[in-house]
Order: structure tokens, then sequence, then C-alpha cells
């Protein structure tokens, strides 16, 4: 079929298969690649930013280190302010114990004492008890700063403070509602 065609047209159904190929080539490789080279350097910022980061990061490996432990210290040291024990019972027992010295050593009297039902918060069981005692004003104030710097983690929930007797207002009455912590049976598995 090709050979009953002149010389003329063998040469333009040449051409066109070659400007065909020309084409095709064109928008199936040469486009392509051009795309994915424009993509890339649209990203190269981007990933040079990233890469930067990440470099400055692994230069602040030391710093980042010593930052790590000092915050585990921070961490052991506010672990070690926690009750001693295990279960709410005995740690409400010990804090119990605790408050008691406390005030005998402000020398203000103990009326009473109860233990509360113990909260859930976070990753520590807090463990409230109430607490009664009656003392002149500087004993009360002398309690309450033993309690603020008792060595372990003691937070006043509650202050109740009233004259024990309105005719002489010398001796004061206060209930006082303190907690301690302990880490709770969630955290311990």
């Amino acid at each position: 079929m090709i050979g009953n065609l002149s010389r003329r047209e063998r040469m333009l159904i040449t051409l066109g298969v070659l400007v065909a190929v020309v084409i095709l080539g064109w928008e199936g490789v040469v486009q392509p690649l051009r795309e994915r080279q424009r993509a890339n350097a649209d990203l190269v910022p981007a990933r040079e930013e990233v890469l930067e980061r990440r470099q400055q990061l692994v230069a602040r490996k030391a710093a980042i280190a010593a930052e790590l432990e000092a915050t585990n210290a921070r961490i052991e040291a506010q672990t070690a302010r926690l009750l001693p024990a295990g279960t709410p019972a005995v740690a409400a027992s010990e804090l119990q114990n605790l408050v008691k010295e406390m005030a005998t050593q402000a020398a203000t009297e103990v009326r009473s004492e109860r233990i509360l039902p113990p909260v859930e918060r976070g990753e520590l069981l807090e463990i409230p008890i109430e607490i009664a005692v009656s003392g002149e004003i500087r004993q009360i104030v002398d309690l309450l700063s033993r309690v603020e710097r008792a060595p372990k983690l003691m937070a006043v929930q509650d202050l109740k403070l009233r004259v024990v007797n309105v005719t002489q207002p010398k001796d004061l009455l206060v209930t006082v509602t303190l907690s301690g912590f302990i880490p709770s049976t969630k955290t311990k598995m």
C-alpha cells in the first residue's frame, strides 16, 4: 500500500509520523518531567527549613537531655513529698499523725478529727481529713505555717474559724480540711 504512494506522499506521511512522535514525546515525557521538577523546586525551601530545624534539634541534644534530667529530678523530689502509703486508709492515718504532731508542736489542742472520702485527681488520689483544733491566734498561725512547711505535700482545702467564747475572745476553734496525696492506683499498673 505504501508502495503505490508517490515519493511526496511518503515524505508527508513520514513527516506526519515524526511530528506525532515529537508531540507525544513532548506531552508524555518532557512535560511530566518539567512539572515534577517545578513541584520539587517549590518543595526545596520547605524541606530546607525542616532540615534546618532538625539539625538545630540535634545540636540541642545535650541541652534537651539536661532539661530532661532536671525535670526528672524535680518529679522525683515532688514524688518524695507524697504520702508513703499504698492505700487511702493508711495514707489518711499517716496524714492524721503528721497533723497531730504539728498541732502538738504549735501548742494547740486537737478537739476532733475525721477522715473524708478520697478524691481522684488525675494521676493522684487526694486523701482529705478534717481536724478541729483550738488555741490562741498565734498558735493557729503557727500550726498553719507548719502545715505549709511540712515535708509532705499538704493542701488546705477549707478553713473555718470561730471564737470559742464570745465574751472572752482569746481562744479560737478552727476546723481545717487538709489533703495529702498518694499516687492513684490506676497509675501503678
